[in-house]
């Protein structure tokens, strides 16, 4: 369909915040919310719905007249969503001409799904470009400020953008969704996220990794393959044999898994993203989003 576009999905958070409505925080003023924060008397334009009947019908008792007490809400409030981007060199090979994951589309799908989502819950979004930069913000009611230029940070991309963040976590409160995008082919110190865990941030890894050249290797012994340097963007071509290439396979499927189940022990749900079409991208993070509503509903 001409003009379509992939659909939000919801920010479902790991953990619910006490009388806050999935990823909502409740705030401490008062306003429309779902949790009741006390009582006052009925004042011209308050809603009819909000008016308590069993506390009127005793004041207007107690008084010998017609009183009305109406709730007070506390206000629910969108969370606070950031990106921390891998923007190193070896993100965007983007030649065309060689069977690989254009993993720098797949990142720019991923940041436009992210953003729409946190826009449909009126949430203000957070972007770190991976140069240790200040995360630049955009709000629910405007246009995504995304990084500009190539994907060109240092090494420790991914590492930079989640220090930006943490340097500014007056600005994200616990509950807030960090989404950590990269192929994690760069290892990240393990501090780094014990100190995401320690803010209390909902963070989940975006794995965005070939499915055939990475996540696996396909059975191509005894031919002939061009491999590009991921820092100079040169190629070569080598030779395989299939014993070379069954190794690699296996190499390759033990990492996912050791990633995977990294964050597991961290308490993070990651999603494994192997394609750059944005409607594919959408389905991942909708049954991302189905998965960790059976959690829930498993914890209750």
């Amino acid at each position: 369909m001409s003009g379509a576009r992939p659909r939000p999905f919801e920010l479902v958070p790991r953990l619910r915040f006490a009388g806050s409505p999935l990823g909502r925080r409740r705030s401490a003023r008062r306003g429309r919310g779902d949790e009741m924060a006390g009582a006052r008397p009925y004042r011209p334009g308050d809603l009819v719905a909000h008016i308590h009947w069993p506390a009127s019908a005793r004041l207007s008792a107690a008084r010998g007249t017609d009183e009305f007490v109406v709730r007070q809400f506390y206000a629910d409030e969108a969370p606070r969503v950031a990106l921390a981007l891998d923007r190193r060199r070896g993100m965007a090979t983007r030649d065309p001409t060689l069977p690989w994951l254009d993993k720098q589309s797949a990142v720019e799908a991923v940041v436009d799904l992210v953003a729409l989502s946190a826009f449909a819950e009126g949430a203000d979004l957070a972007i770190a470009d991976g140069t240790g930069a200040a995360p630049r913000w955009s709000h629910a009611a405007g246009r995504v400020r995304k990084p500009r230029g190539d994907f060109d940070a240092p090494e420790q991309s991914l590492r930079l953008s989640l220090e930006a963040l943490l340097r500014r976590s007056p600005e994200l409160p616990a509950g807030s969704f960090v989404f950590a995008v990269s192929d994690f082919l760069v290892p990240i110190p393990a501090e780094t996220w014990l100190r995401l865990r320690a803010f209390g941030w909902d963070v989940v890894p975006v794995v965005v990794q070939d499915p055939m050249w990475e996540q696996s290797f396909p059975a191509v012994g005894g031919v002939v393959l061009p491999f590009v340097d991921a820092d100079t963007g040169g190629s070569r071509d080598i030779w395989l044999s299939a014993a070379d290439a069954r190794r690699r396979g296996e190499e390759n499927r033990r990492r996912l898994e050791a990633i995977v189940a990294r964050f597991g022990h961290l308490g993070y749900d990651p999603v494994v993203v192997g394609t750059s079409d944005p409607f594919a991208i959408s389905a991942l993070f909708g049954r991302w989003a189905d998965h960790r509503r059976v959690l829930r509903r498993a914890r209750a």
